[in-house]
């Protein structure tokens, strides 16, 4: 595998620099996520994209992978982007798509992140992997360290619902449940490594779970044949995929394959647990103090994220917005979308429903606007917590 091996590893705020064959974690000086810079030049997407391979490792060439060997692939990545022509209609919209990312193994956009990080972490010699998660990246890691041979600690509210625990258990990981949220997972995880030594790959404090999810930029740009959406919706926890899609639109802009990125990033919440849009809209300073509630979206239950300035960044260099939706309106989203287009989309993916009419009526979402939603995951795994009435 011919790999541009030219990258450097560096902190996102201060640019202080790490050594790419070491194990990192965040950084030291003050505390930010290190992230992949790739020396990038002008080169067509043809010498780049491998066209016979069928999963996100099609953009290996751009990953930081060192050895073909060490790659841990259970066929994620290559998600379709369907077209939503009910739901548009009833919207008034023109041009209404949605990526699935339901079909990745394990039935969510997790298994993008974590074949990365647990393909590098064993590139790097760890003997094992821990985990804070509010349900599919815990199912991910569980998976893709049993295909790496790896430990597997995973770390989970207890009130998750049962099938996420259940997927744990089946790969073969010690599931370790604690009442709260996922920062309540964090301080449990912290506790864990004094005595065990897994490398921990809680989001984004680690550099290589964004390398992964930023594989859904490039796909994005690809099924579009390079004409970005105007708008994509994207529900926003921990925020990986947010900003490692507009990471790839910037890498891409890069080597020339997009002229200009006109999409406008937008994150949603739910208004159980919103502390990016309570920083958005100034209510407080940053999220450091911020108490979240459950919600049936588990996946946005993150009340404190650790690259809540990342986020931030994405919304205001793409001229995007933050917004949050209730809880009844995300249980009567799932289901218009189930019985509009015969998707059953997990909670997270069905916020997004609300949030776009909510755009609409502020007409900050236009009619001839091409907009894109991502469905992060599968609703099957929720249904023991959910209502169809």
């Amino acid at each position: 595998m011919s790999i541009i091996t030219n990258y450097h590893l560096k902190c996102t705020s201060c640019g202080v620099s790490y050594q790419k064959e070491e194990l990192n974690t965040f950084c030291k000086v003050c505390q930010s996520p290190i992230g992949v810079q790739f020396e990038l030049s002008t080169l067509s997407p043809f010498s780049i994209i491998n066209q016979n391979e069928r999963s996100m490792w099609r953009y290996a060439k751009v990953m930081p992978l060192s050895d073909e060997k060490n790659k841990v692939s259970l066929g994620e990545g290559f998600t379709p982007v369907l077209r939503l022509s009910a739901l548009a209609n009833k919207l008034g919209l023109e041009n209404l798509l949605l990526k699935d990312e339901s079909l990745n193994p394990t039935g969510s956009f997790k298994a993008r992140g974590l074949s990365m990080a647990v393909s590098k972490a064993k590139e790097l010699g760890v003997e094992g992997c821990i985990i804070p998660t509010a349900g599919n990246a815990g199912g991910a890691l569980s998976a893709y360290c049993a295909k790496a041979g790896l430990g597997a600690i995973v770390v989970m509210p207890e009130h998750t619902p049962l099938a996420f625990k259940k997927e744990c258990i089946a790969f073969g990981a010690k599931l370790v449940e604690v009442k709260g949220l996922i920062n309540d997972c964090a301080k449990k995880v912290a506790e864990i490594k004094q005595e065990k030594n897994f490398f921990d790959i809680s989001t984004m404090k680690e550099p290589y779970r964004l390398e992964g999810k930023k594989t859904l930029g490039y796909e994005i740009a690809e099924q579009f044949n390079w004409e970005l959406p105007d708008v994509i919706l994207y529900p926003t926890g921990g925020g990986t995929g947010l900003i490692g899609i507009w990471k790839a639109f910037e890498e891409m802009k890069a080597m020339g394959w997009i002229k200009n990125v006109p999409t406008r990033m937008i994150a949603v919440q739910t208004e159980n647990c919103q502390p990016l849009v309570a920083t958005f809209e100034g209510i407080q300073a940053n999220s450091a103090n911020y108490n979240g509630k459950a919600t049936m979206a588990n996946g946005l239950a993150v009340p404190r994220p650790f690259a809540e300035k990342m986020m931030l960044d994405v919304l205001s260099e793409s001229n995007g917005y933050a917004l949050a939706v209730n809880e009844a309106s995300i249980s009567k989203s799932l289901k218009e979308i189930a019985v509009t287009e015969g998707l059953l989309v997990a909670p997270e993916g069905a916020a997004l429903l609300e949030a776009l009419k909510i755009l609409i009526d502020k007409k900050q979402v236009l009619p001839h606007e091409k907009v894109l939603l991502l469905n992060t995951g599968s609703a099957y795994k929720y249904l023991d917590n959910m209502s169809f009435q």
